[in-house]
C-alpha cells in the first residue's frame, strides 16, 4: 500500500507551487499587447525554444507512459523517434518558413491566405476540438499520478478532483503570464522531472542485488522468451503501433501534425526571431527527446525487475505488479511506496511538472482569440492592446472547462479499450489531425481544393478515425477489423480519406476582398 505524504514532501511541493507562481507574476511585467502575451515578442531564444517543445510534446505522456510501455513490453518506441525527426524535418523546411513569411499568430493562418478565413476558422476550431481530446487525455494520465498522492487510490472520483487540482494550478499560473512564463517554467518543468527520473533509476539500479549485465541478460531473455531490450519491431501486422513499417509511415505523419499544424508546438516556434531559429529549435527538441525517453524506458525495465522477477530480485522479491489491479500505475506505486521520505516529494514535484497544462491553455486561447474573438470584435471597432490580453485569460477558462470533461470521458474510454497509455494518448490525437494533414497536403502540394471542401475534409477526417474506435465498433456492431488497426494505420487512413475529400473541390476565383 502506497504511504501517505509526510509534511517534508508537502514542504517541497508546496515550495514548487510558490515558484512556479512567483515566476508568473515575474512574468506578468513585461506584457504590453496581444503578441507579447501568446508569442513572447518573438525574442525567445532557439535553445529556450527547443526545450519548451521538449516539454511541451513528452509531459505526462512520457513521465507515465514510456515507463509503462518498457515495463510492459520492449524498446520499439525508442525507434519510432526516427520517424519523428522525418516528420520534424518536413514540417520545419515545408511549413515554418510559410508561417513566418505570413507573419502568422497561429499556425492556422496560411488557410486565409491559400483559401479565406472560413477554411481558417474550420482549422482552428478543428485544431481546438482535437486538442480537447489530446490534452484532456493527457491529463487524465496526469491525474492518476496525482490521485495516488493526494488519495492513495484511482478512484473516480479521486481522479476527479486531481483533474480539478492541475486545471487549477495551470490556470492560476498562466492566466497572468502568458507564453513567456509558460516557456521558462517549461525549462524549469524538465529540469526536475528529468532528475526526478535520474533520482529514480539510480534508487531501482541500487535495489536490485544485481549486476549490469545480468540485468541486461534478464531483460533479453525473459521466462516468456521476451526480449524486453528489442529496438526494432520487422512485423508487417497492421496492429504493431511501433513496428518500422508505422514508423515511417503513421508516426512521420503524427509528428509532422504535432510539430506544424498543432498550435500547442508551432506557437512556441514562432516565438523565435525568424524561421531559420524555429526550425532549428524544432529539430533540437526531437533529437533532445530522444534520451530523455530512454532514461524514461530505462525505469520501465527495472520496474519489470523489481517487481515481476524474483530470480533475480532474490527471496526478498517484490510486491505485486500492480496497483489496485492496474499495472498502468506501477511507477507511482513504486514511487509512493520505495522512495524515501523529501526524496519522495522530490520526484512528485517531478511528477507535477510534467503533468502541467500550462501550454494547453495558452495555445488553444490564442487561437480563440486570434481566428475568432479578434475579428469579430474589430468589426465592432477598436478596441486596446490590453483588451485581446484579458480575452485571452478568459478563454482559458473556457478551455479548462472542455479538458476537466474530457479526463473524466477518459477516465472510462481508456478502462474500456485497456489500451497502454502511450497508445492511448498518441492515438487519440487522430482525431484532429487526420482532417488537418488532409487539409494542409492539399493546400500545400496541390492546386485544388475549396472552402467547402476542407471542411468537409475536417470532418470525414474526424470521423474515419471515430469509425475505429473500439466502443463505436462495438455499439454499431461493426466488423471488429474496423478497429484491429494500430493507432498509426488509423491517422494513415483517416488523412487519405480527408486528403481525398479536401482535392475533390474545385477552387473558386480569389475574391477581391475576403468577408470576415
Amino acid at each position: 500500500m502506497p504511504a501517505r505524504f509526510t509534511a517534508l514532501d508537502w514542504t517541497v511541493v508546496g515550495f514548487y507551487v510558490l515558484l512556479l507562481a512567483v515566476a508568473g507574476w515575474l512574468a506578468t511585467r513585461r506584457q504590453r499587447d496581444a503578441e507579447d502575451y501568446f508569442l513572447a515578442g518573438h525574442k525567445v531564444p532557439v535553445w529556450l525554444v527547443a526545450v519548451s517543445v521538449l516539454s511541451t510534446t513528452q509531459s505526462a505522456a512520457t513521465f507515465l507512459g514510456a515507463p509503462d510501455y518498457s515495463y510492459r513490453g520492449d524498446y520499439t518506441y525508442l525507434m519510432s523517434y526516427a520517424g519523428a525527426l522525418v516528420g520534424a524535418f518536413l514540417a520545419g523546411r515545408i511549413l515554418v518558413p510559410r508561417l513566418y513569411a505570413l507573419g502568422a499568430t497561429t499556425c492556422y493562418d496560411l488557410l486565409r491566405a491559400r483559401y479565406d478565413t472560413r477554411a481558417m476558422r474550420a482549422a482552428g476550431g478543428m485544431y481546438l476540438v482535437g486538442r480537447v481530446f489530446a490534452s484532456g487525455a493527457r491529463l487524465y494520465l496526469a491525474a492518476i499520478a496525482v490521485a495516488m498522492i493526494m488519495f492513495t487510490d484511482i478512484a473516480p472520483e479521486s481522479v476527479l478532483v486531481a483533474s480539478l487540482a492541475l486545471v487549477a494550478l495551470g490556470l492560476a499560473f498562466t492566466f497572468l503570464g502568458g507564453l513567456n512564463a509558460i516557456i521558462w517554467s517549461d525549462l524549469v518543468q524538465v529540469v526536475l522531472y528529468t532528475g526526478a527520473a535520474v533520482i529514480v533509476l539510480w534508487l531501482l539500479g541500487t535495489s536490485i542485488p544485481a549486476s549490469p549485465g545480468q540485468i541486461l541478460h534478464a531483460l533479453a531473455a525473459t521466462p516468456a522468451g521476451e526480449d524486453k531490450l528489442r529496438l526494432l519491431d520487422w512485423s508487417p501486422a497492421l496492429d504493431h503501433p511501433f513496428s518500422l513499417l508505422a514508423t515511417f509511415t503513421g508516426i512521420v505523419l503524427l509528428f509532422f501534425a504535432s510539430t506544424g499544424l498543432d498550435q500547442d508546438t508551432t506557437q512556441r516556434l514562432l516565438a523565435c526571431r525568424d524561421s531559420r531559429e524555429g526550425e532549428r529549435a524544432l529539430y533540437a527538441s526531437v533529437l533532445a527527446s530522444v534520451p530523455v525517453v530512454l532514461l524514461f524506458m530505462a525505469i520501465g525495465s527495472l520496474l519489470y525487475i523489481v517487481y515481476d522477477r524474483p530470480d533475480v530480485m532474490g527471496r526478498g522479491a517484490a510486491a505485486a505488479g500492480a496497483f489496485q489491479g492496474e499495472k498502468i500505475t506501477i511507477f507511482m506505486h513504486y514511487i509512493l511506496s520505495q522512495v524515501p521520505p523529501g526524496v519522495r516529494g522530490l520526484v512528485a514535484v517531478g511528477v507535477l511538472a510534467a503533468a502541467a497544462i500550462n501550454s494547453e491553455l495558452i495555445s488553444m486561447a490564442s487561437v480563440l482569440v486570434e481566428d475568432f474573438y479578434r475579428p469579430w470584435a474589430e468589426r465592432r471597432g477598436p478596441r486596446p492592446a490590453r483588451h485581446y490580453v484579458l480575452a485571452g485569460r478568459v478563454g482559458q477558462f473556457v478551455v479548462a472547462g472542455a479538458l476537466l470533461a474530457m479526463s473524466v470521458l477518459c477516465y472510462w474510454w481508456q478502462h474500456y479499450t485497456a489500451a497502454p497509455l502511450l497508445a492511448f494518448v498518441l492515438g487519440v490525437m487522430g482525431f484532429a489531425y487526420s482532417g488537418l494533414l488532409g487539409v494542409y497536403f492539399t493546400a500545400l502540394f496541390t492546386r485544388r481544393g475549396s472552402t467547402g471542401s476542407v471542411i468537409a475534409a475536417l470532418a470525414t477526417g474526424f470521423l474515419a478515425i471515430a469509425l475505429q474506435q473500439a466502443f463505436v465498433v462495438d455499439t454499431l456492431g461493426l466488423p471488429p477489423a474496423w478497429k484491429a488497426l494500430a493507432f498509426p494505420f488509423q491517422l494513415c487512413l483517416g488523412t487519405a480519406v480527408a486528403f481525398l475529400t479536401c482535392i475533390a473541390g474545385k477552387p473558386a476565383p480569389r475574391p477581391a476582398r475576403e468577408a470576415e
